[in-house]
């Protein structure tokens, strides 16, 4: 996920109910205790065993990438002078 390694369950079950519960907390993130971050780190769980939810991470995945490569590239030709034409117009 991003590049980054996070430690689950062995056992597919155990997994399966962690994911599920992450996403059932997410649903109920108005509550004081949970939190709307919970919904999306469920689906990633999820995803581990999941062909479906799969498919949508990593269409998340290319997508943010395209964008933040969209996003460098912006800030690399804002910090060469902006404009393509060179001229004030």
């Amino acid at each position: 996920m991003f590049g980054r390694q996070v430690p689950l369950p062995a056992s597919r079950p155990w997994r399966i109910a962690l994911g599920a519960s992450l996403v059932g907390g997410g649903v109920l993130g108005f509550l004081p205790v949970l939190g709307f971050w919970m919904l999306p780190l469920g689906l990633f769980v999820l995803s581990v065993d999941s062909p479906l939810v799969r498919r949508w991470r990593r269409r998340g995945e290319v997508r943010f990438a395209k964008w933040r490569k969209t996003r460098k590239a912006r800030r690399a030709d804002a910090a060469h002078g902006g404009n393509a034409e060179g001229g004030n117009g």
